[in-house]
This record gives structure tokens, sequence and C-alpha cells, in this order.
């Protein structure tokens, strides 16, 4: 098991991440004990042993009303779904008024000039070779949220990849 991309910047969400909350395609290793964990039936990235509460692939929360969290957080997984606009809306239809959105994730063009140099093989789920922090702000713009932080680039070591970038939206 390696360790998770949440466990490194968990620093970064934590002021957030008050009240009821979601970890969306959480792999073992929830932003907060508390959480309540999504993930796949079975999920493709283990990096942690915390058992997981709802079974789902994120797209579709039916399990929730409208304004029923805090926050929603998610780590290197709005990048595998097809329709990026779509899944955002639906994880900021279950936000409060005044919920923040919490995403880490990685800009596809650094991530594979990163797998490109190292052992590590390219993870073949993401879908948009254009991901990056200026997408997903966009789409957040049009969405009518407020970008509360940005952090374009993000490095845990500074032997490791740059390839992470995370963003902190509130729902208006």
């Amino acid at each position: 098991m390696y360790q998770s991309e949440t466990s490194k910047f968990r620093y970064l969400f934590l002021d957030y991440c008050k009240g009821n909350g979601i970890d969306i395609g959480f792999g073992g290793d929830p932003i907060l004990p508390t959480a309540i964990t999504i993930d796949l039936p079975i999920p493709y990235a283990e990096t942690g042993e915390s058992s997981q509460n709802l079974r789902g692939d994120g797209r579709n929360l039916y399990w929730f009303n409208d304004n029923t969290f805090d926050y929603v957080y998610s780590s290197h997984l709005l990048e595998d779904f097809t329709d990026t606009e779509e899944v955002i809306k639906e994880w900021i239809r279950v936000l409060k008024p005044k919920g923040y959105l919490l995403l880490l994730l990685p800009d596809e063009q650094r991530c594979r000039a990163y797998f490109k140099k190292s052992s590590r093989p390219y993870n073949e789920h993401h879908k948009h070779e254009d991901f990056s922090l200026s997408k997903i702000k966009a789409i957040l713009n049009s969405l009518e949220m407020k970008i509360i932080e940005e952090f374009d680039t993000l490095i845990y070591e500074p032997e490791q990849s740059d390839y992470n970038f995370a963003i902190i939206a509130q729902k208006k």
C-alpha cells in the first residue's frame, strides 16, 4: 500500500472540514474519520484501512438530499469522469449554501510527464488531456462557486512530482 495523496496534503483542507461531510473516492484514507466515505464496490486504489460507508462511483449521490453537507472532498477522482461539469454539479447539489467543495487533483500534462520519467505506470482512467487547475476554475466560475483558495503546484517531498493541484470553493 502506498501513501495516499490525501495524507500528503490533508493539512490544506482541514480548516474547511467542519460539520458533516463526504469523501468521494476515498480509497481507504478519508479526509477525516467522521466523513461519510464513498467509493466503488471494489476500489481500484487502496491507500488505507478505513471502512467504506457507501458504494457508488460518485456521479450520482442519490443517497442524499439537496443542501445536505458542509463539505464535499475528493482526491484524484474527478479526472476519471468524461463529463466533469455534470459531476461537479452533482457534488455541489448536496452542498449546503456556504458549504465547501474541496478538490485535490492531478494536472494531466504534468502527470503524464511524471509517469513518463518514473517507473510508475500511467493511470489509464484519466479522461482529459487538458485537465488542469484552469479547467476546473472555469467550470466552478460558470457554476457561480466562489473560489476561496487555489494551489497550482503541490510538492510533498523535493524528489517527488509537482503534478498535484488543489482548489477550495464555496457554494454561494
